[in-house]
């Protein structure tokens, strides 16, 4: 009777408030879920069902030949293989680069560190314009090559403003005492700076790769063989129909399985960042908030 009483009264101790947030929560998560189920569910439903204009959440009359469609192109393959490369080397050359950068000037003993630090910001609001950055990049001869997609863009200033604000939160002790113990530099940033700052470098890392994953625009501009095509940017193709432009002659049907076919390059698109996110989201959260507690 008295465990009854107690969950009556935490019931009725529910403020109007708590409720409040909870609906608009909870109305927030459909908004955000509802376009990525109604594309899953365009995917998987059958002609009819999609003409009919039935298709909402679920699938309507359930079938895979989009994805079976998608298995016998090669192109997307090949596309999923550079979007690949071009995600795990953009990654890691931008984790380095940031890394090395935001600890370097972190320290108050570097000369000229605010100086460098003002340079690096400037970049941030203000940049050289479309035109100039092709003309450098072909100038360099990347233009048509993977390294155009990354090296122009290899550190974000963002990120490089959030590792520094993690960096100088570090107690400075632990280096003080690395160095009486014969440290050097690099092995202190090794060996004690890295291990204790995993929260965000796997924040920073899932920024990089999330932008080098999602970017169809550096493609578009400076890739033309096909066979470079990232995932993005030959979905672009599909959803203007580029490759599908012969179907639509075809019939009404092949139109329709054409936008099938569309909203299952992007299902596939989409899942390896789903898979991979979880695993950093614990991380995400932390690295963020510790790497946001000054400016």
């Amino acid at each position: 009777m008295i465990s009854k009483s107690k969950k009556i009264k935490n019931m009725n101790s529910i403020s109007p408030g708590t409720v409040l947030n909870y609906t608009l929560l909870t109305i927030i998560v459909i908004i955000c879920l509802y376009p990525f189920l109604n594309v899953i569910a365009y995917s998987l439903s059958s002609n009819r069902a999609v003409l009919s204009g039935k298709v909402t959440f679920f699938p309507i009359e359930f079938q895979l030949e989009a994805y079976k469609d998608i298995i016998h192109r090669g192109q997307i393959w090949v596309a999923m293989r550079v979007t690949v490369l071009v995600t795990l080397l953009g990654t890691a050359i931008g984790l380095i680069l940031t890394i090395f950068a935001a600890y370097a000037l972190s320290k108050n003993k570097l000369k000229g560190r605010k100086w460098i630090s003002g340079m690096i910001l400037f970049t941030m609001y203000f940049s050289g314009g479309i035109i100039p950055t092709f003309l450098v990049v072909k100038e360099l001869g990347m233009f048509d090559r993977l390294t155009s997609l990354y090296i122009p863009t290899a550190v974000s200033v963002f990120n490089f403003i959030v590792m520094r604000t993690f960096f100088r939160e570090l107690p400075e002790s632990l280096e003080e005492a690395a160095h009486l113990d014969g440290a050097s530099d690099m092995q202190i940033l090794w060996k004690i700076v890295l291990p204790l700052s995993l929260p965000i470098i796997a924040t920073i890392g899932l920024f990089y790769a999330v932008s080098y994953w999602n970017d169809y625009f550096n493609a578009l501009i400076y890739i033309q063989s096909p066979e470079k095509f990232t995932l993005q940017l030959r979905l672009r193709s599909l959803l203007f129909a580029d490759e599908l432009g012969a179907a639509g002659s075809e019939g009404l049907g092949s139109q329709v399985m054409a936008e099938s076919l569309k909203m299952a390059c992007i299902v596939v698109g989409t899942i390896p960042i789903l898979i991979v996110y979880p695993w950093l989201q614990k991380y995400f959260v932390k690295g963020v908030m510790l790497g946001a507690v000054k400016g």
